[in-house]
């Protein structure tokens, strides 16, 4: 018969507690590494372009027309009216055709169909956004010219997983009991969809939507083939090439004059500025949407 331990005996740690402990240690610390590097980097970056980017903004470098090829003068009012332009026509298509993806998911797809949708939109989340460009201009370009309609159709392509798999996300947090209630109460699935499931996850998909128009705004390479190469004026056609922000950056750095460079700093702070308080606007409103739901 074996010995009944003390339980007031002090235990020694073994040879295996010891380096299980000493490898978690150092795995915490390399995750606290890897976090640190991380936030270091988003300090750096931003602490840069506000650096190279605030001495260049004025009320009239956001009104000017875009400066010629050697940066002196003007502004990037045009750019930043194309810019929203192209986040609007996108975000038009991308909007319903995200949302209405999610709702399939969550409560139409059987399993074959929502495995194979899921990794479709993991893969269209991973696709390099020239190859976007490249296909667009490829249907559309190359037949009618460059326009807003254009790009936007190539940003609205970018945002599609990103509202899709977020307001998937959301649906899905909406409790069973209040789908149930619906159908007891003999409503249509439709009308359930409609009237219950989309009010409850609406914040959700809000906040998803504002995350995917700030990631598709600093695209540069769809705009590059669909919409913005040669675009100078004011225009709110979308049938005519319009500029945009990213477009401007790159047009302004590639000339490699002083005043122009200063230029493109001076816009990259606006975009920077704008995606930084979008994102965190988005979080924000989410988390508080969520604390009053008490979710």
């Amino acid at each position: 018969m074996s010995a009944i331990p003390d339980p007031e005996r002090t235990l020694t740690a073994s040879g295996n507690l010891r380096r299980r402990q000493l490898v978690s240690r150092v795995f915490e610390a390399a995750t606290l590494t890897a976090g640190a590097v991380a936030v270091s980097l988003l300090l750096i970056l931003v602490y840069y372009v506000v650096k190279h980017g605030v001495s260049a903004i004025s009320l009239s470098f956001f009104t000017s027309d875009l400066p010629p090829y050697t940066g002196v003068g003007g502004g990037i009012g045009p750019a930043l009216v194309g810019t929203i332009e192209l986040a609007l026509i996108g975000t038009i298509i991308a909007l319903p055709t995200g949302v209405l993806t999610a709702l399939y998911l969550s409560h139409f797809a059987g399993p074959r169909a929502n495995q194979i949708l899921r990794m479709m939109l993991d893969l269209m989340a991973g696709l390099p956004t020239i190859i976007i460009g490249v296909f667009v201009a490829g249907l559309i370009t190359n037949r009618f010219g460059q326009s807003a309609l254009a790009g936007g159709l190539a940003l609205s392509i970018v945002e599609v997983p990103l509202i899709a798999r977020a307001s998937l996300e959301a649906i899905s947090r909406v409790p069973s009991t209040l789908v149930e209630a619906s159908d007891a109460l003999g409503m249509a699935r439709w009308r359930g969809i409609v009237g219950v499931v989309l009010p409850t996850a609406s914040n959700g998909i809000v906040t998803a939507t504002i995350l995917a128009v700030a990631r598709a705004s600093g695209e540069t390479a769809p705009i590059l083939f669909t919409s913005g190469l040669y675009a100078q004026d004011f225009s709110i056609n979308p049938r005519h090439s319009v500029a945009s922000v990213p477009m401007e950056i790159f047009t302004l750095l590639e000339s490699g004059y002083t005043p122009a460079v200063a230029k493109a700093w001076g816009a990259a702070f606006t975009l920077m500025a704008v995606i930084l308080a979008a994102n965190i606007g988005a979080r924000v409103w989410l988390h508080r949407s969520e604390r009053k739901r008490g979710l």
